[in-house]
């Protein structure tokens, strides 16, 4: 790659009494512009070729809400990336349709949605990018129309007999105004300079501006030019090669806009600002030439990629274990390209093209191979499929026992079933087996927790057994019933025995109660409530305590109404029975017992009734 940018730029221009002839200013080398920006599509094709579709459809929505100056080269990598994802795709989707029994002729390509949605993307930045264009253009001339306004104006100022400062601040003003318009059209750029410096010169000659002012331009002109050599010295520090390139476009243009220096200085004063900037090129070559080796590097890797395809030996590929090894070995160099990177631009699609095909044999004839048998495996996959689904049906299933029997039995005949593709082997197998193991781990993990659980239950119900039997004799009335209520309470609270040991330490407990409430004199139905009470607080824990609160409501209605039916037959029938008649006085005398049986479960019935409805306020 040529140094473009260490030559060629514009002399100073000469003493004020001197006229120099006009000298050419190129343009940036196309040849640089064109390799940096192949380095550039370099690495943006790299970074989208990494991407999956839905990435790029994701990237490319973004790009189109940026401006389009500053996303051309990404929108292109993408959209190129993203074909080649769809191609490989159909590829892969035509051989599956020919592999199943179908003709090339008959396939047809599937639609795809993400495709509809990259061509709106693309059409909407196509959009954008032609009103960018037509907005460049239309200001670019513009610019054209204006730099020649601004060359009449400093053509008029060179034939002008008016007082030197008016005419010299006119000048300063047209250079600035030059400074400040930007990019013009490429064909007319060398044409302007050109005559831009040449009236620029013939007012420095004409005019004959004092050696004060003249010597004030140079002073500043060197203070900048200067500034400029130390910015392109320190390029070279900075590690992004393609960087530091483009910031020198940039310092050669500033470079262009700054006015002559003293002649004494202009030619070491260049030499300077030429030699950093030949640093930078050389960095700059170097790495494409770097770039280029690569690349060899990558067309030679590639190349004995395909010569391994093929010179694959199929006529000695006779059974699973020879295709297994071989498929491995396949796969491999398919892993292997994917590690490296491209090859020259000439050659990349025609190495692609070359591994694709060579790979596409293999699979084509391990295709035919597999065929034969492929009846056979789906007949198994199927079975085993069923099996799966059988013990996923089991597996939450809590009665041991029973299941345990039905998922060994399934074992047994998986065991029975033939081999599947291998496609699926692996798949469908941690299915069957996560259902299997997933039923014998809740089942273990049952038993020992409850083992756990109820042993350290039936400690707390005895120590609890304990501290009912041991209540101090001591203490008041009141007290000592509050205590024993507490008691109760966390004996609810307390979750189940081992259920060889659930009557005894039942029994236990009542017992311990029951004789706490006769030395207490506590009455039976003030008992039944206290021990309604305690049940209240144990049904009313959990999500569902509100359910289970209305439940029994709903029960103890229904048992009041029963009792208040009953007891008005009670009452009915006693009018019927007379004193003096035989045996009368003794049923009489039983009916009133159960009618003022019948009052008292009522009024204990309505209690508690009312003891729910405070709970559920």
């Amino acid at each position: 790659m040529k140094d473009t940018l260490e030559t060629n730029l514009p002399e100073e221009t000469g003493k004020l009494e001197e006229t120099k002839a006009p000298v050419e200013i190129p343009e940036t080398s196309a040849a640089a512009d064109t390799e940096s920006k192949e380095a550039e599509e370099v690495a943006t094709t790299v970074a989208a070729s990494k991407l999956t579709k839905e990435e790029i459809l994701s990237k490319l929505t973004e790009l189109v809400e940026t401006p389009v100056e500053t996303s051309r080269g990404e929108v292109e990598a993408l959209k190129q990336a993203y074909y080649k994802i769809r191609r490989n795709e159909v590829e892969e989707q035509k051989k599956e349709f020919i592999a199943g029994g179908g003709e090339e002729k008959d396939f047809t390509i599937p639609a795809d949605e993400t495709e509809n949605k990259l061509k709106e993307l693309l059409s909407t930045y196509k959009e954008k990018k032609a009103v960018l264009m037509a907005e460049e253009e239309r200001v670019k001339a513009e610019n054209y129309a204006l730099k020649l306004q601004l060359i009449d104006r400093l053509k008029a100022l060179c034939e002008s007999q008016d007082d030197f400062n008016k005419l010299y601040n006119s000048f300063k003003e047209i250079q600035q105004k030059w400074k400040e318009i930007k990019e013009i059209p490429q064909e007319h750029a060398n044409e302007l300079w050109k005559n831009y410096q040449t009236y620029s010169e013939k007012f420095y000659d004409i005019i004959k501006i004092n050696n004060q002012f003249r010597d004030y331009d140079f002073k500043k002109n060197l203070e900048l030019k200067t500034a400029l050599c130390e910015t392109v010295e320190k390029l070279k520090n900075e590690p992004d090669v393609i960087s530091a390139f483009h910031q020198l476009q940039k310092l050669h243009q500033q470079w262009r806009e700054i006015g002559p220096v003293a002649k004494d200085l202009r030619e070491s004063l260049w030499a300077r600002f030429k030699a950093a900037s030949t640093v930078i090129n050389k960095r700059h070559q170097e790495h494409f030439e770097k770039l280029k080796a690569k690349e060899q590097e990558n067309l030679e890797a590639k190349t004995a990629i395909c010569e391994q395809l093929e010179a694959i030996e199929f006529s000695t590929l006779k059974t699973f274990k020879d295709w297994d090894e071989k498929n491995k070995e396949v796969i491999g160099l398919q892993e292997k390209w994917k590690t490296i990177g491209f090859a020259p631009k000439k050659h990349n699609v025609k190495i692609f093209e070359r591994f694709r095909a060579a790979c596409d044999v293999y699979f084509e004839k391990k295709s035919e191979f597999y065929k034969a048998i492929k009846g056979e495996m789906e007949k198994n996959l199927e079975a085993k499929r069923t099996l799966c689904e059988k013990a996923e049906a089991l597996k939450d299933s809590t009665d041991w026992k029973e299941t345990t029997d039905k998922m060994i039995a399934l074992q047994k005949e998986w065991k029975t079933i033939g081999p599947v593709a291998r496609k699926y082997s692996e798949s469908v197998w941690k299915r069957f087996i996560s259902a299997c193991d997933y039923f014998f781990e809740q089942k273990n993990k049952n038993v020992v927790s409850q083992k756990s659980i109820e042993q350290a239950n039936l400690a707390a119900k005895r120590e609890l057994i304990a501290k009912i039997k041991g209540l101090d004799e001591n203490l008041e009335h009141d007290e000592a019933l509050s205590t024993l209520k507490s008691y109760m309470m966390e004996w609810n609270k307390i979750g189940f025995v081992p259920f060889k040991e659930k009557d005894k330490i039942y029994k236990e407990y009542h017992e311990a109660i029951d004789g706490q409430f006769d030395r207490l004199k506590v009455d039976i139905n003030d008992r039944k409530m206290q021990s309604f009470r305690n049940n209240l607080n144990e049904m009313t824990s959990g999500e569902k305590g509100r359910g289970r609160l209305f439940s029994e409501r709903d029960k103890l209605m229904r048992i009041y109404d029963r009792m208040k039916n009953e007891l008005q037959t009670y009452e009915n029938n006693i009018g019927f029975l007379s004193v003096s008649s035989k045996g009368g006085g003794g049923l009489l005398k039983e009916m009133e017992r159960k009618i003022e049986k019948l009052k008292e479960d009522m009024a204990l019935t309505i209690k508690k009734i009312e003891a729910i409805d405070e709970n559920l306020e």
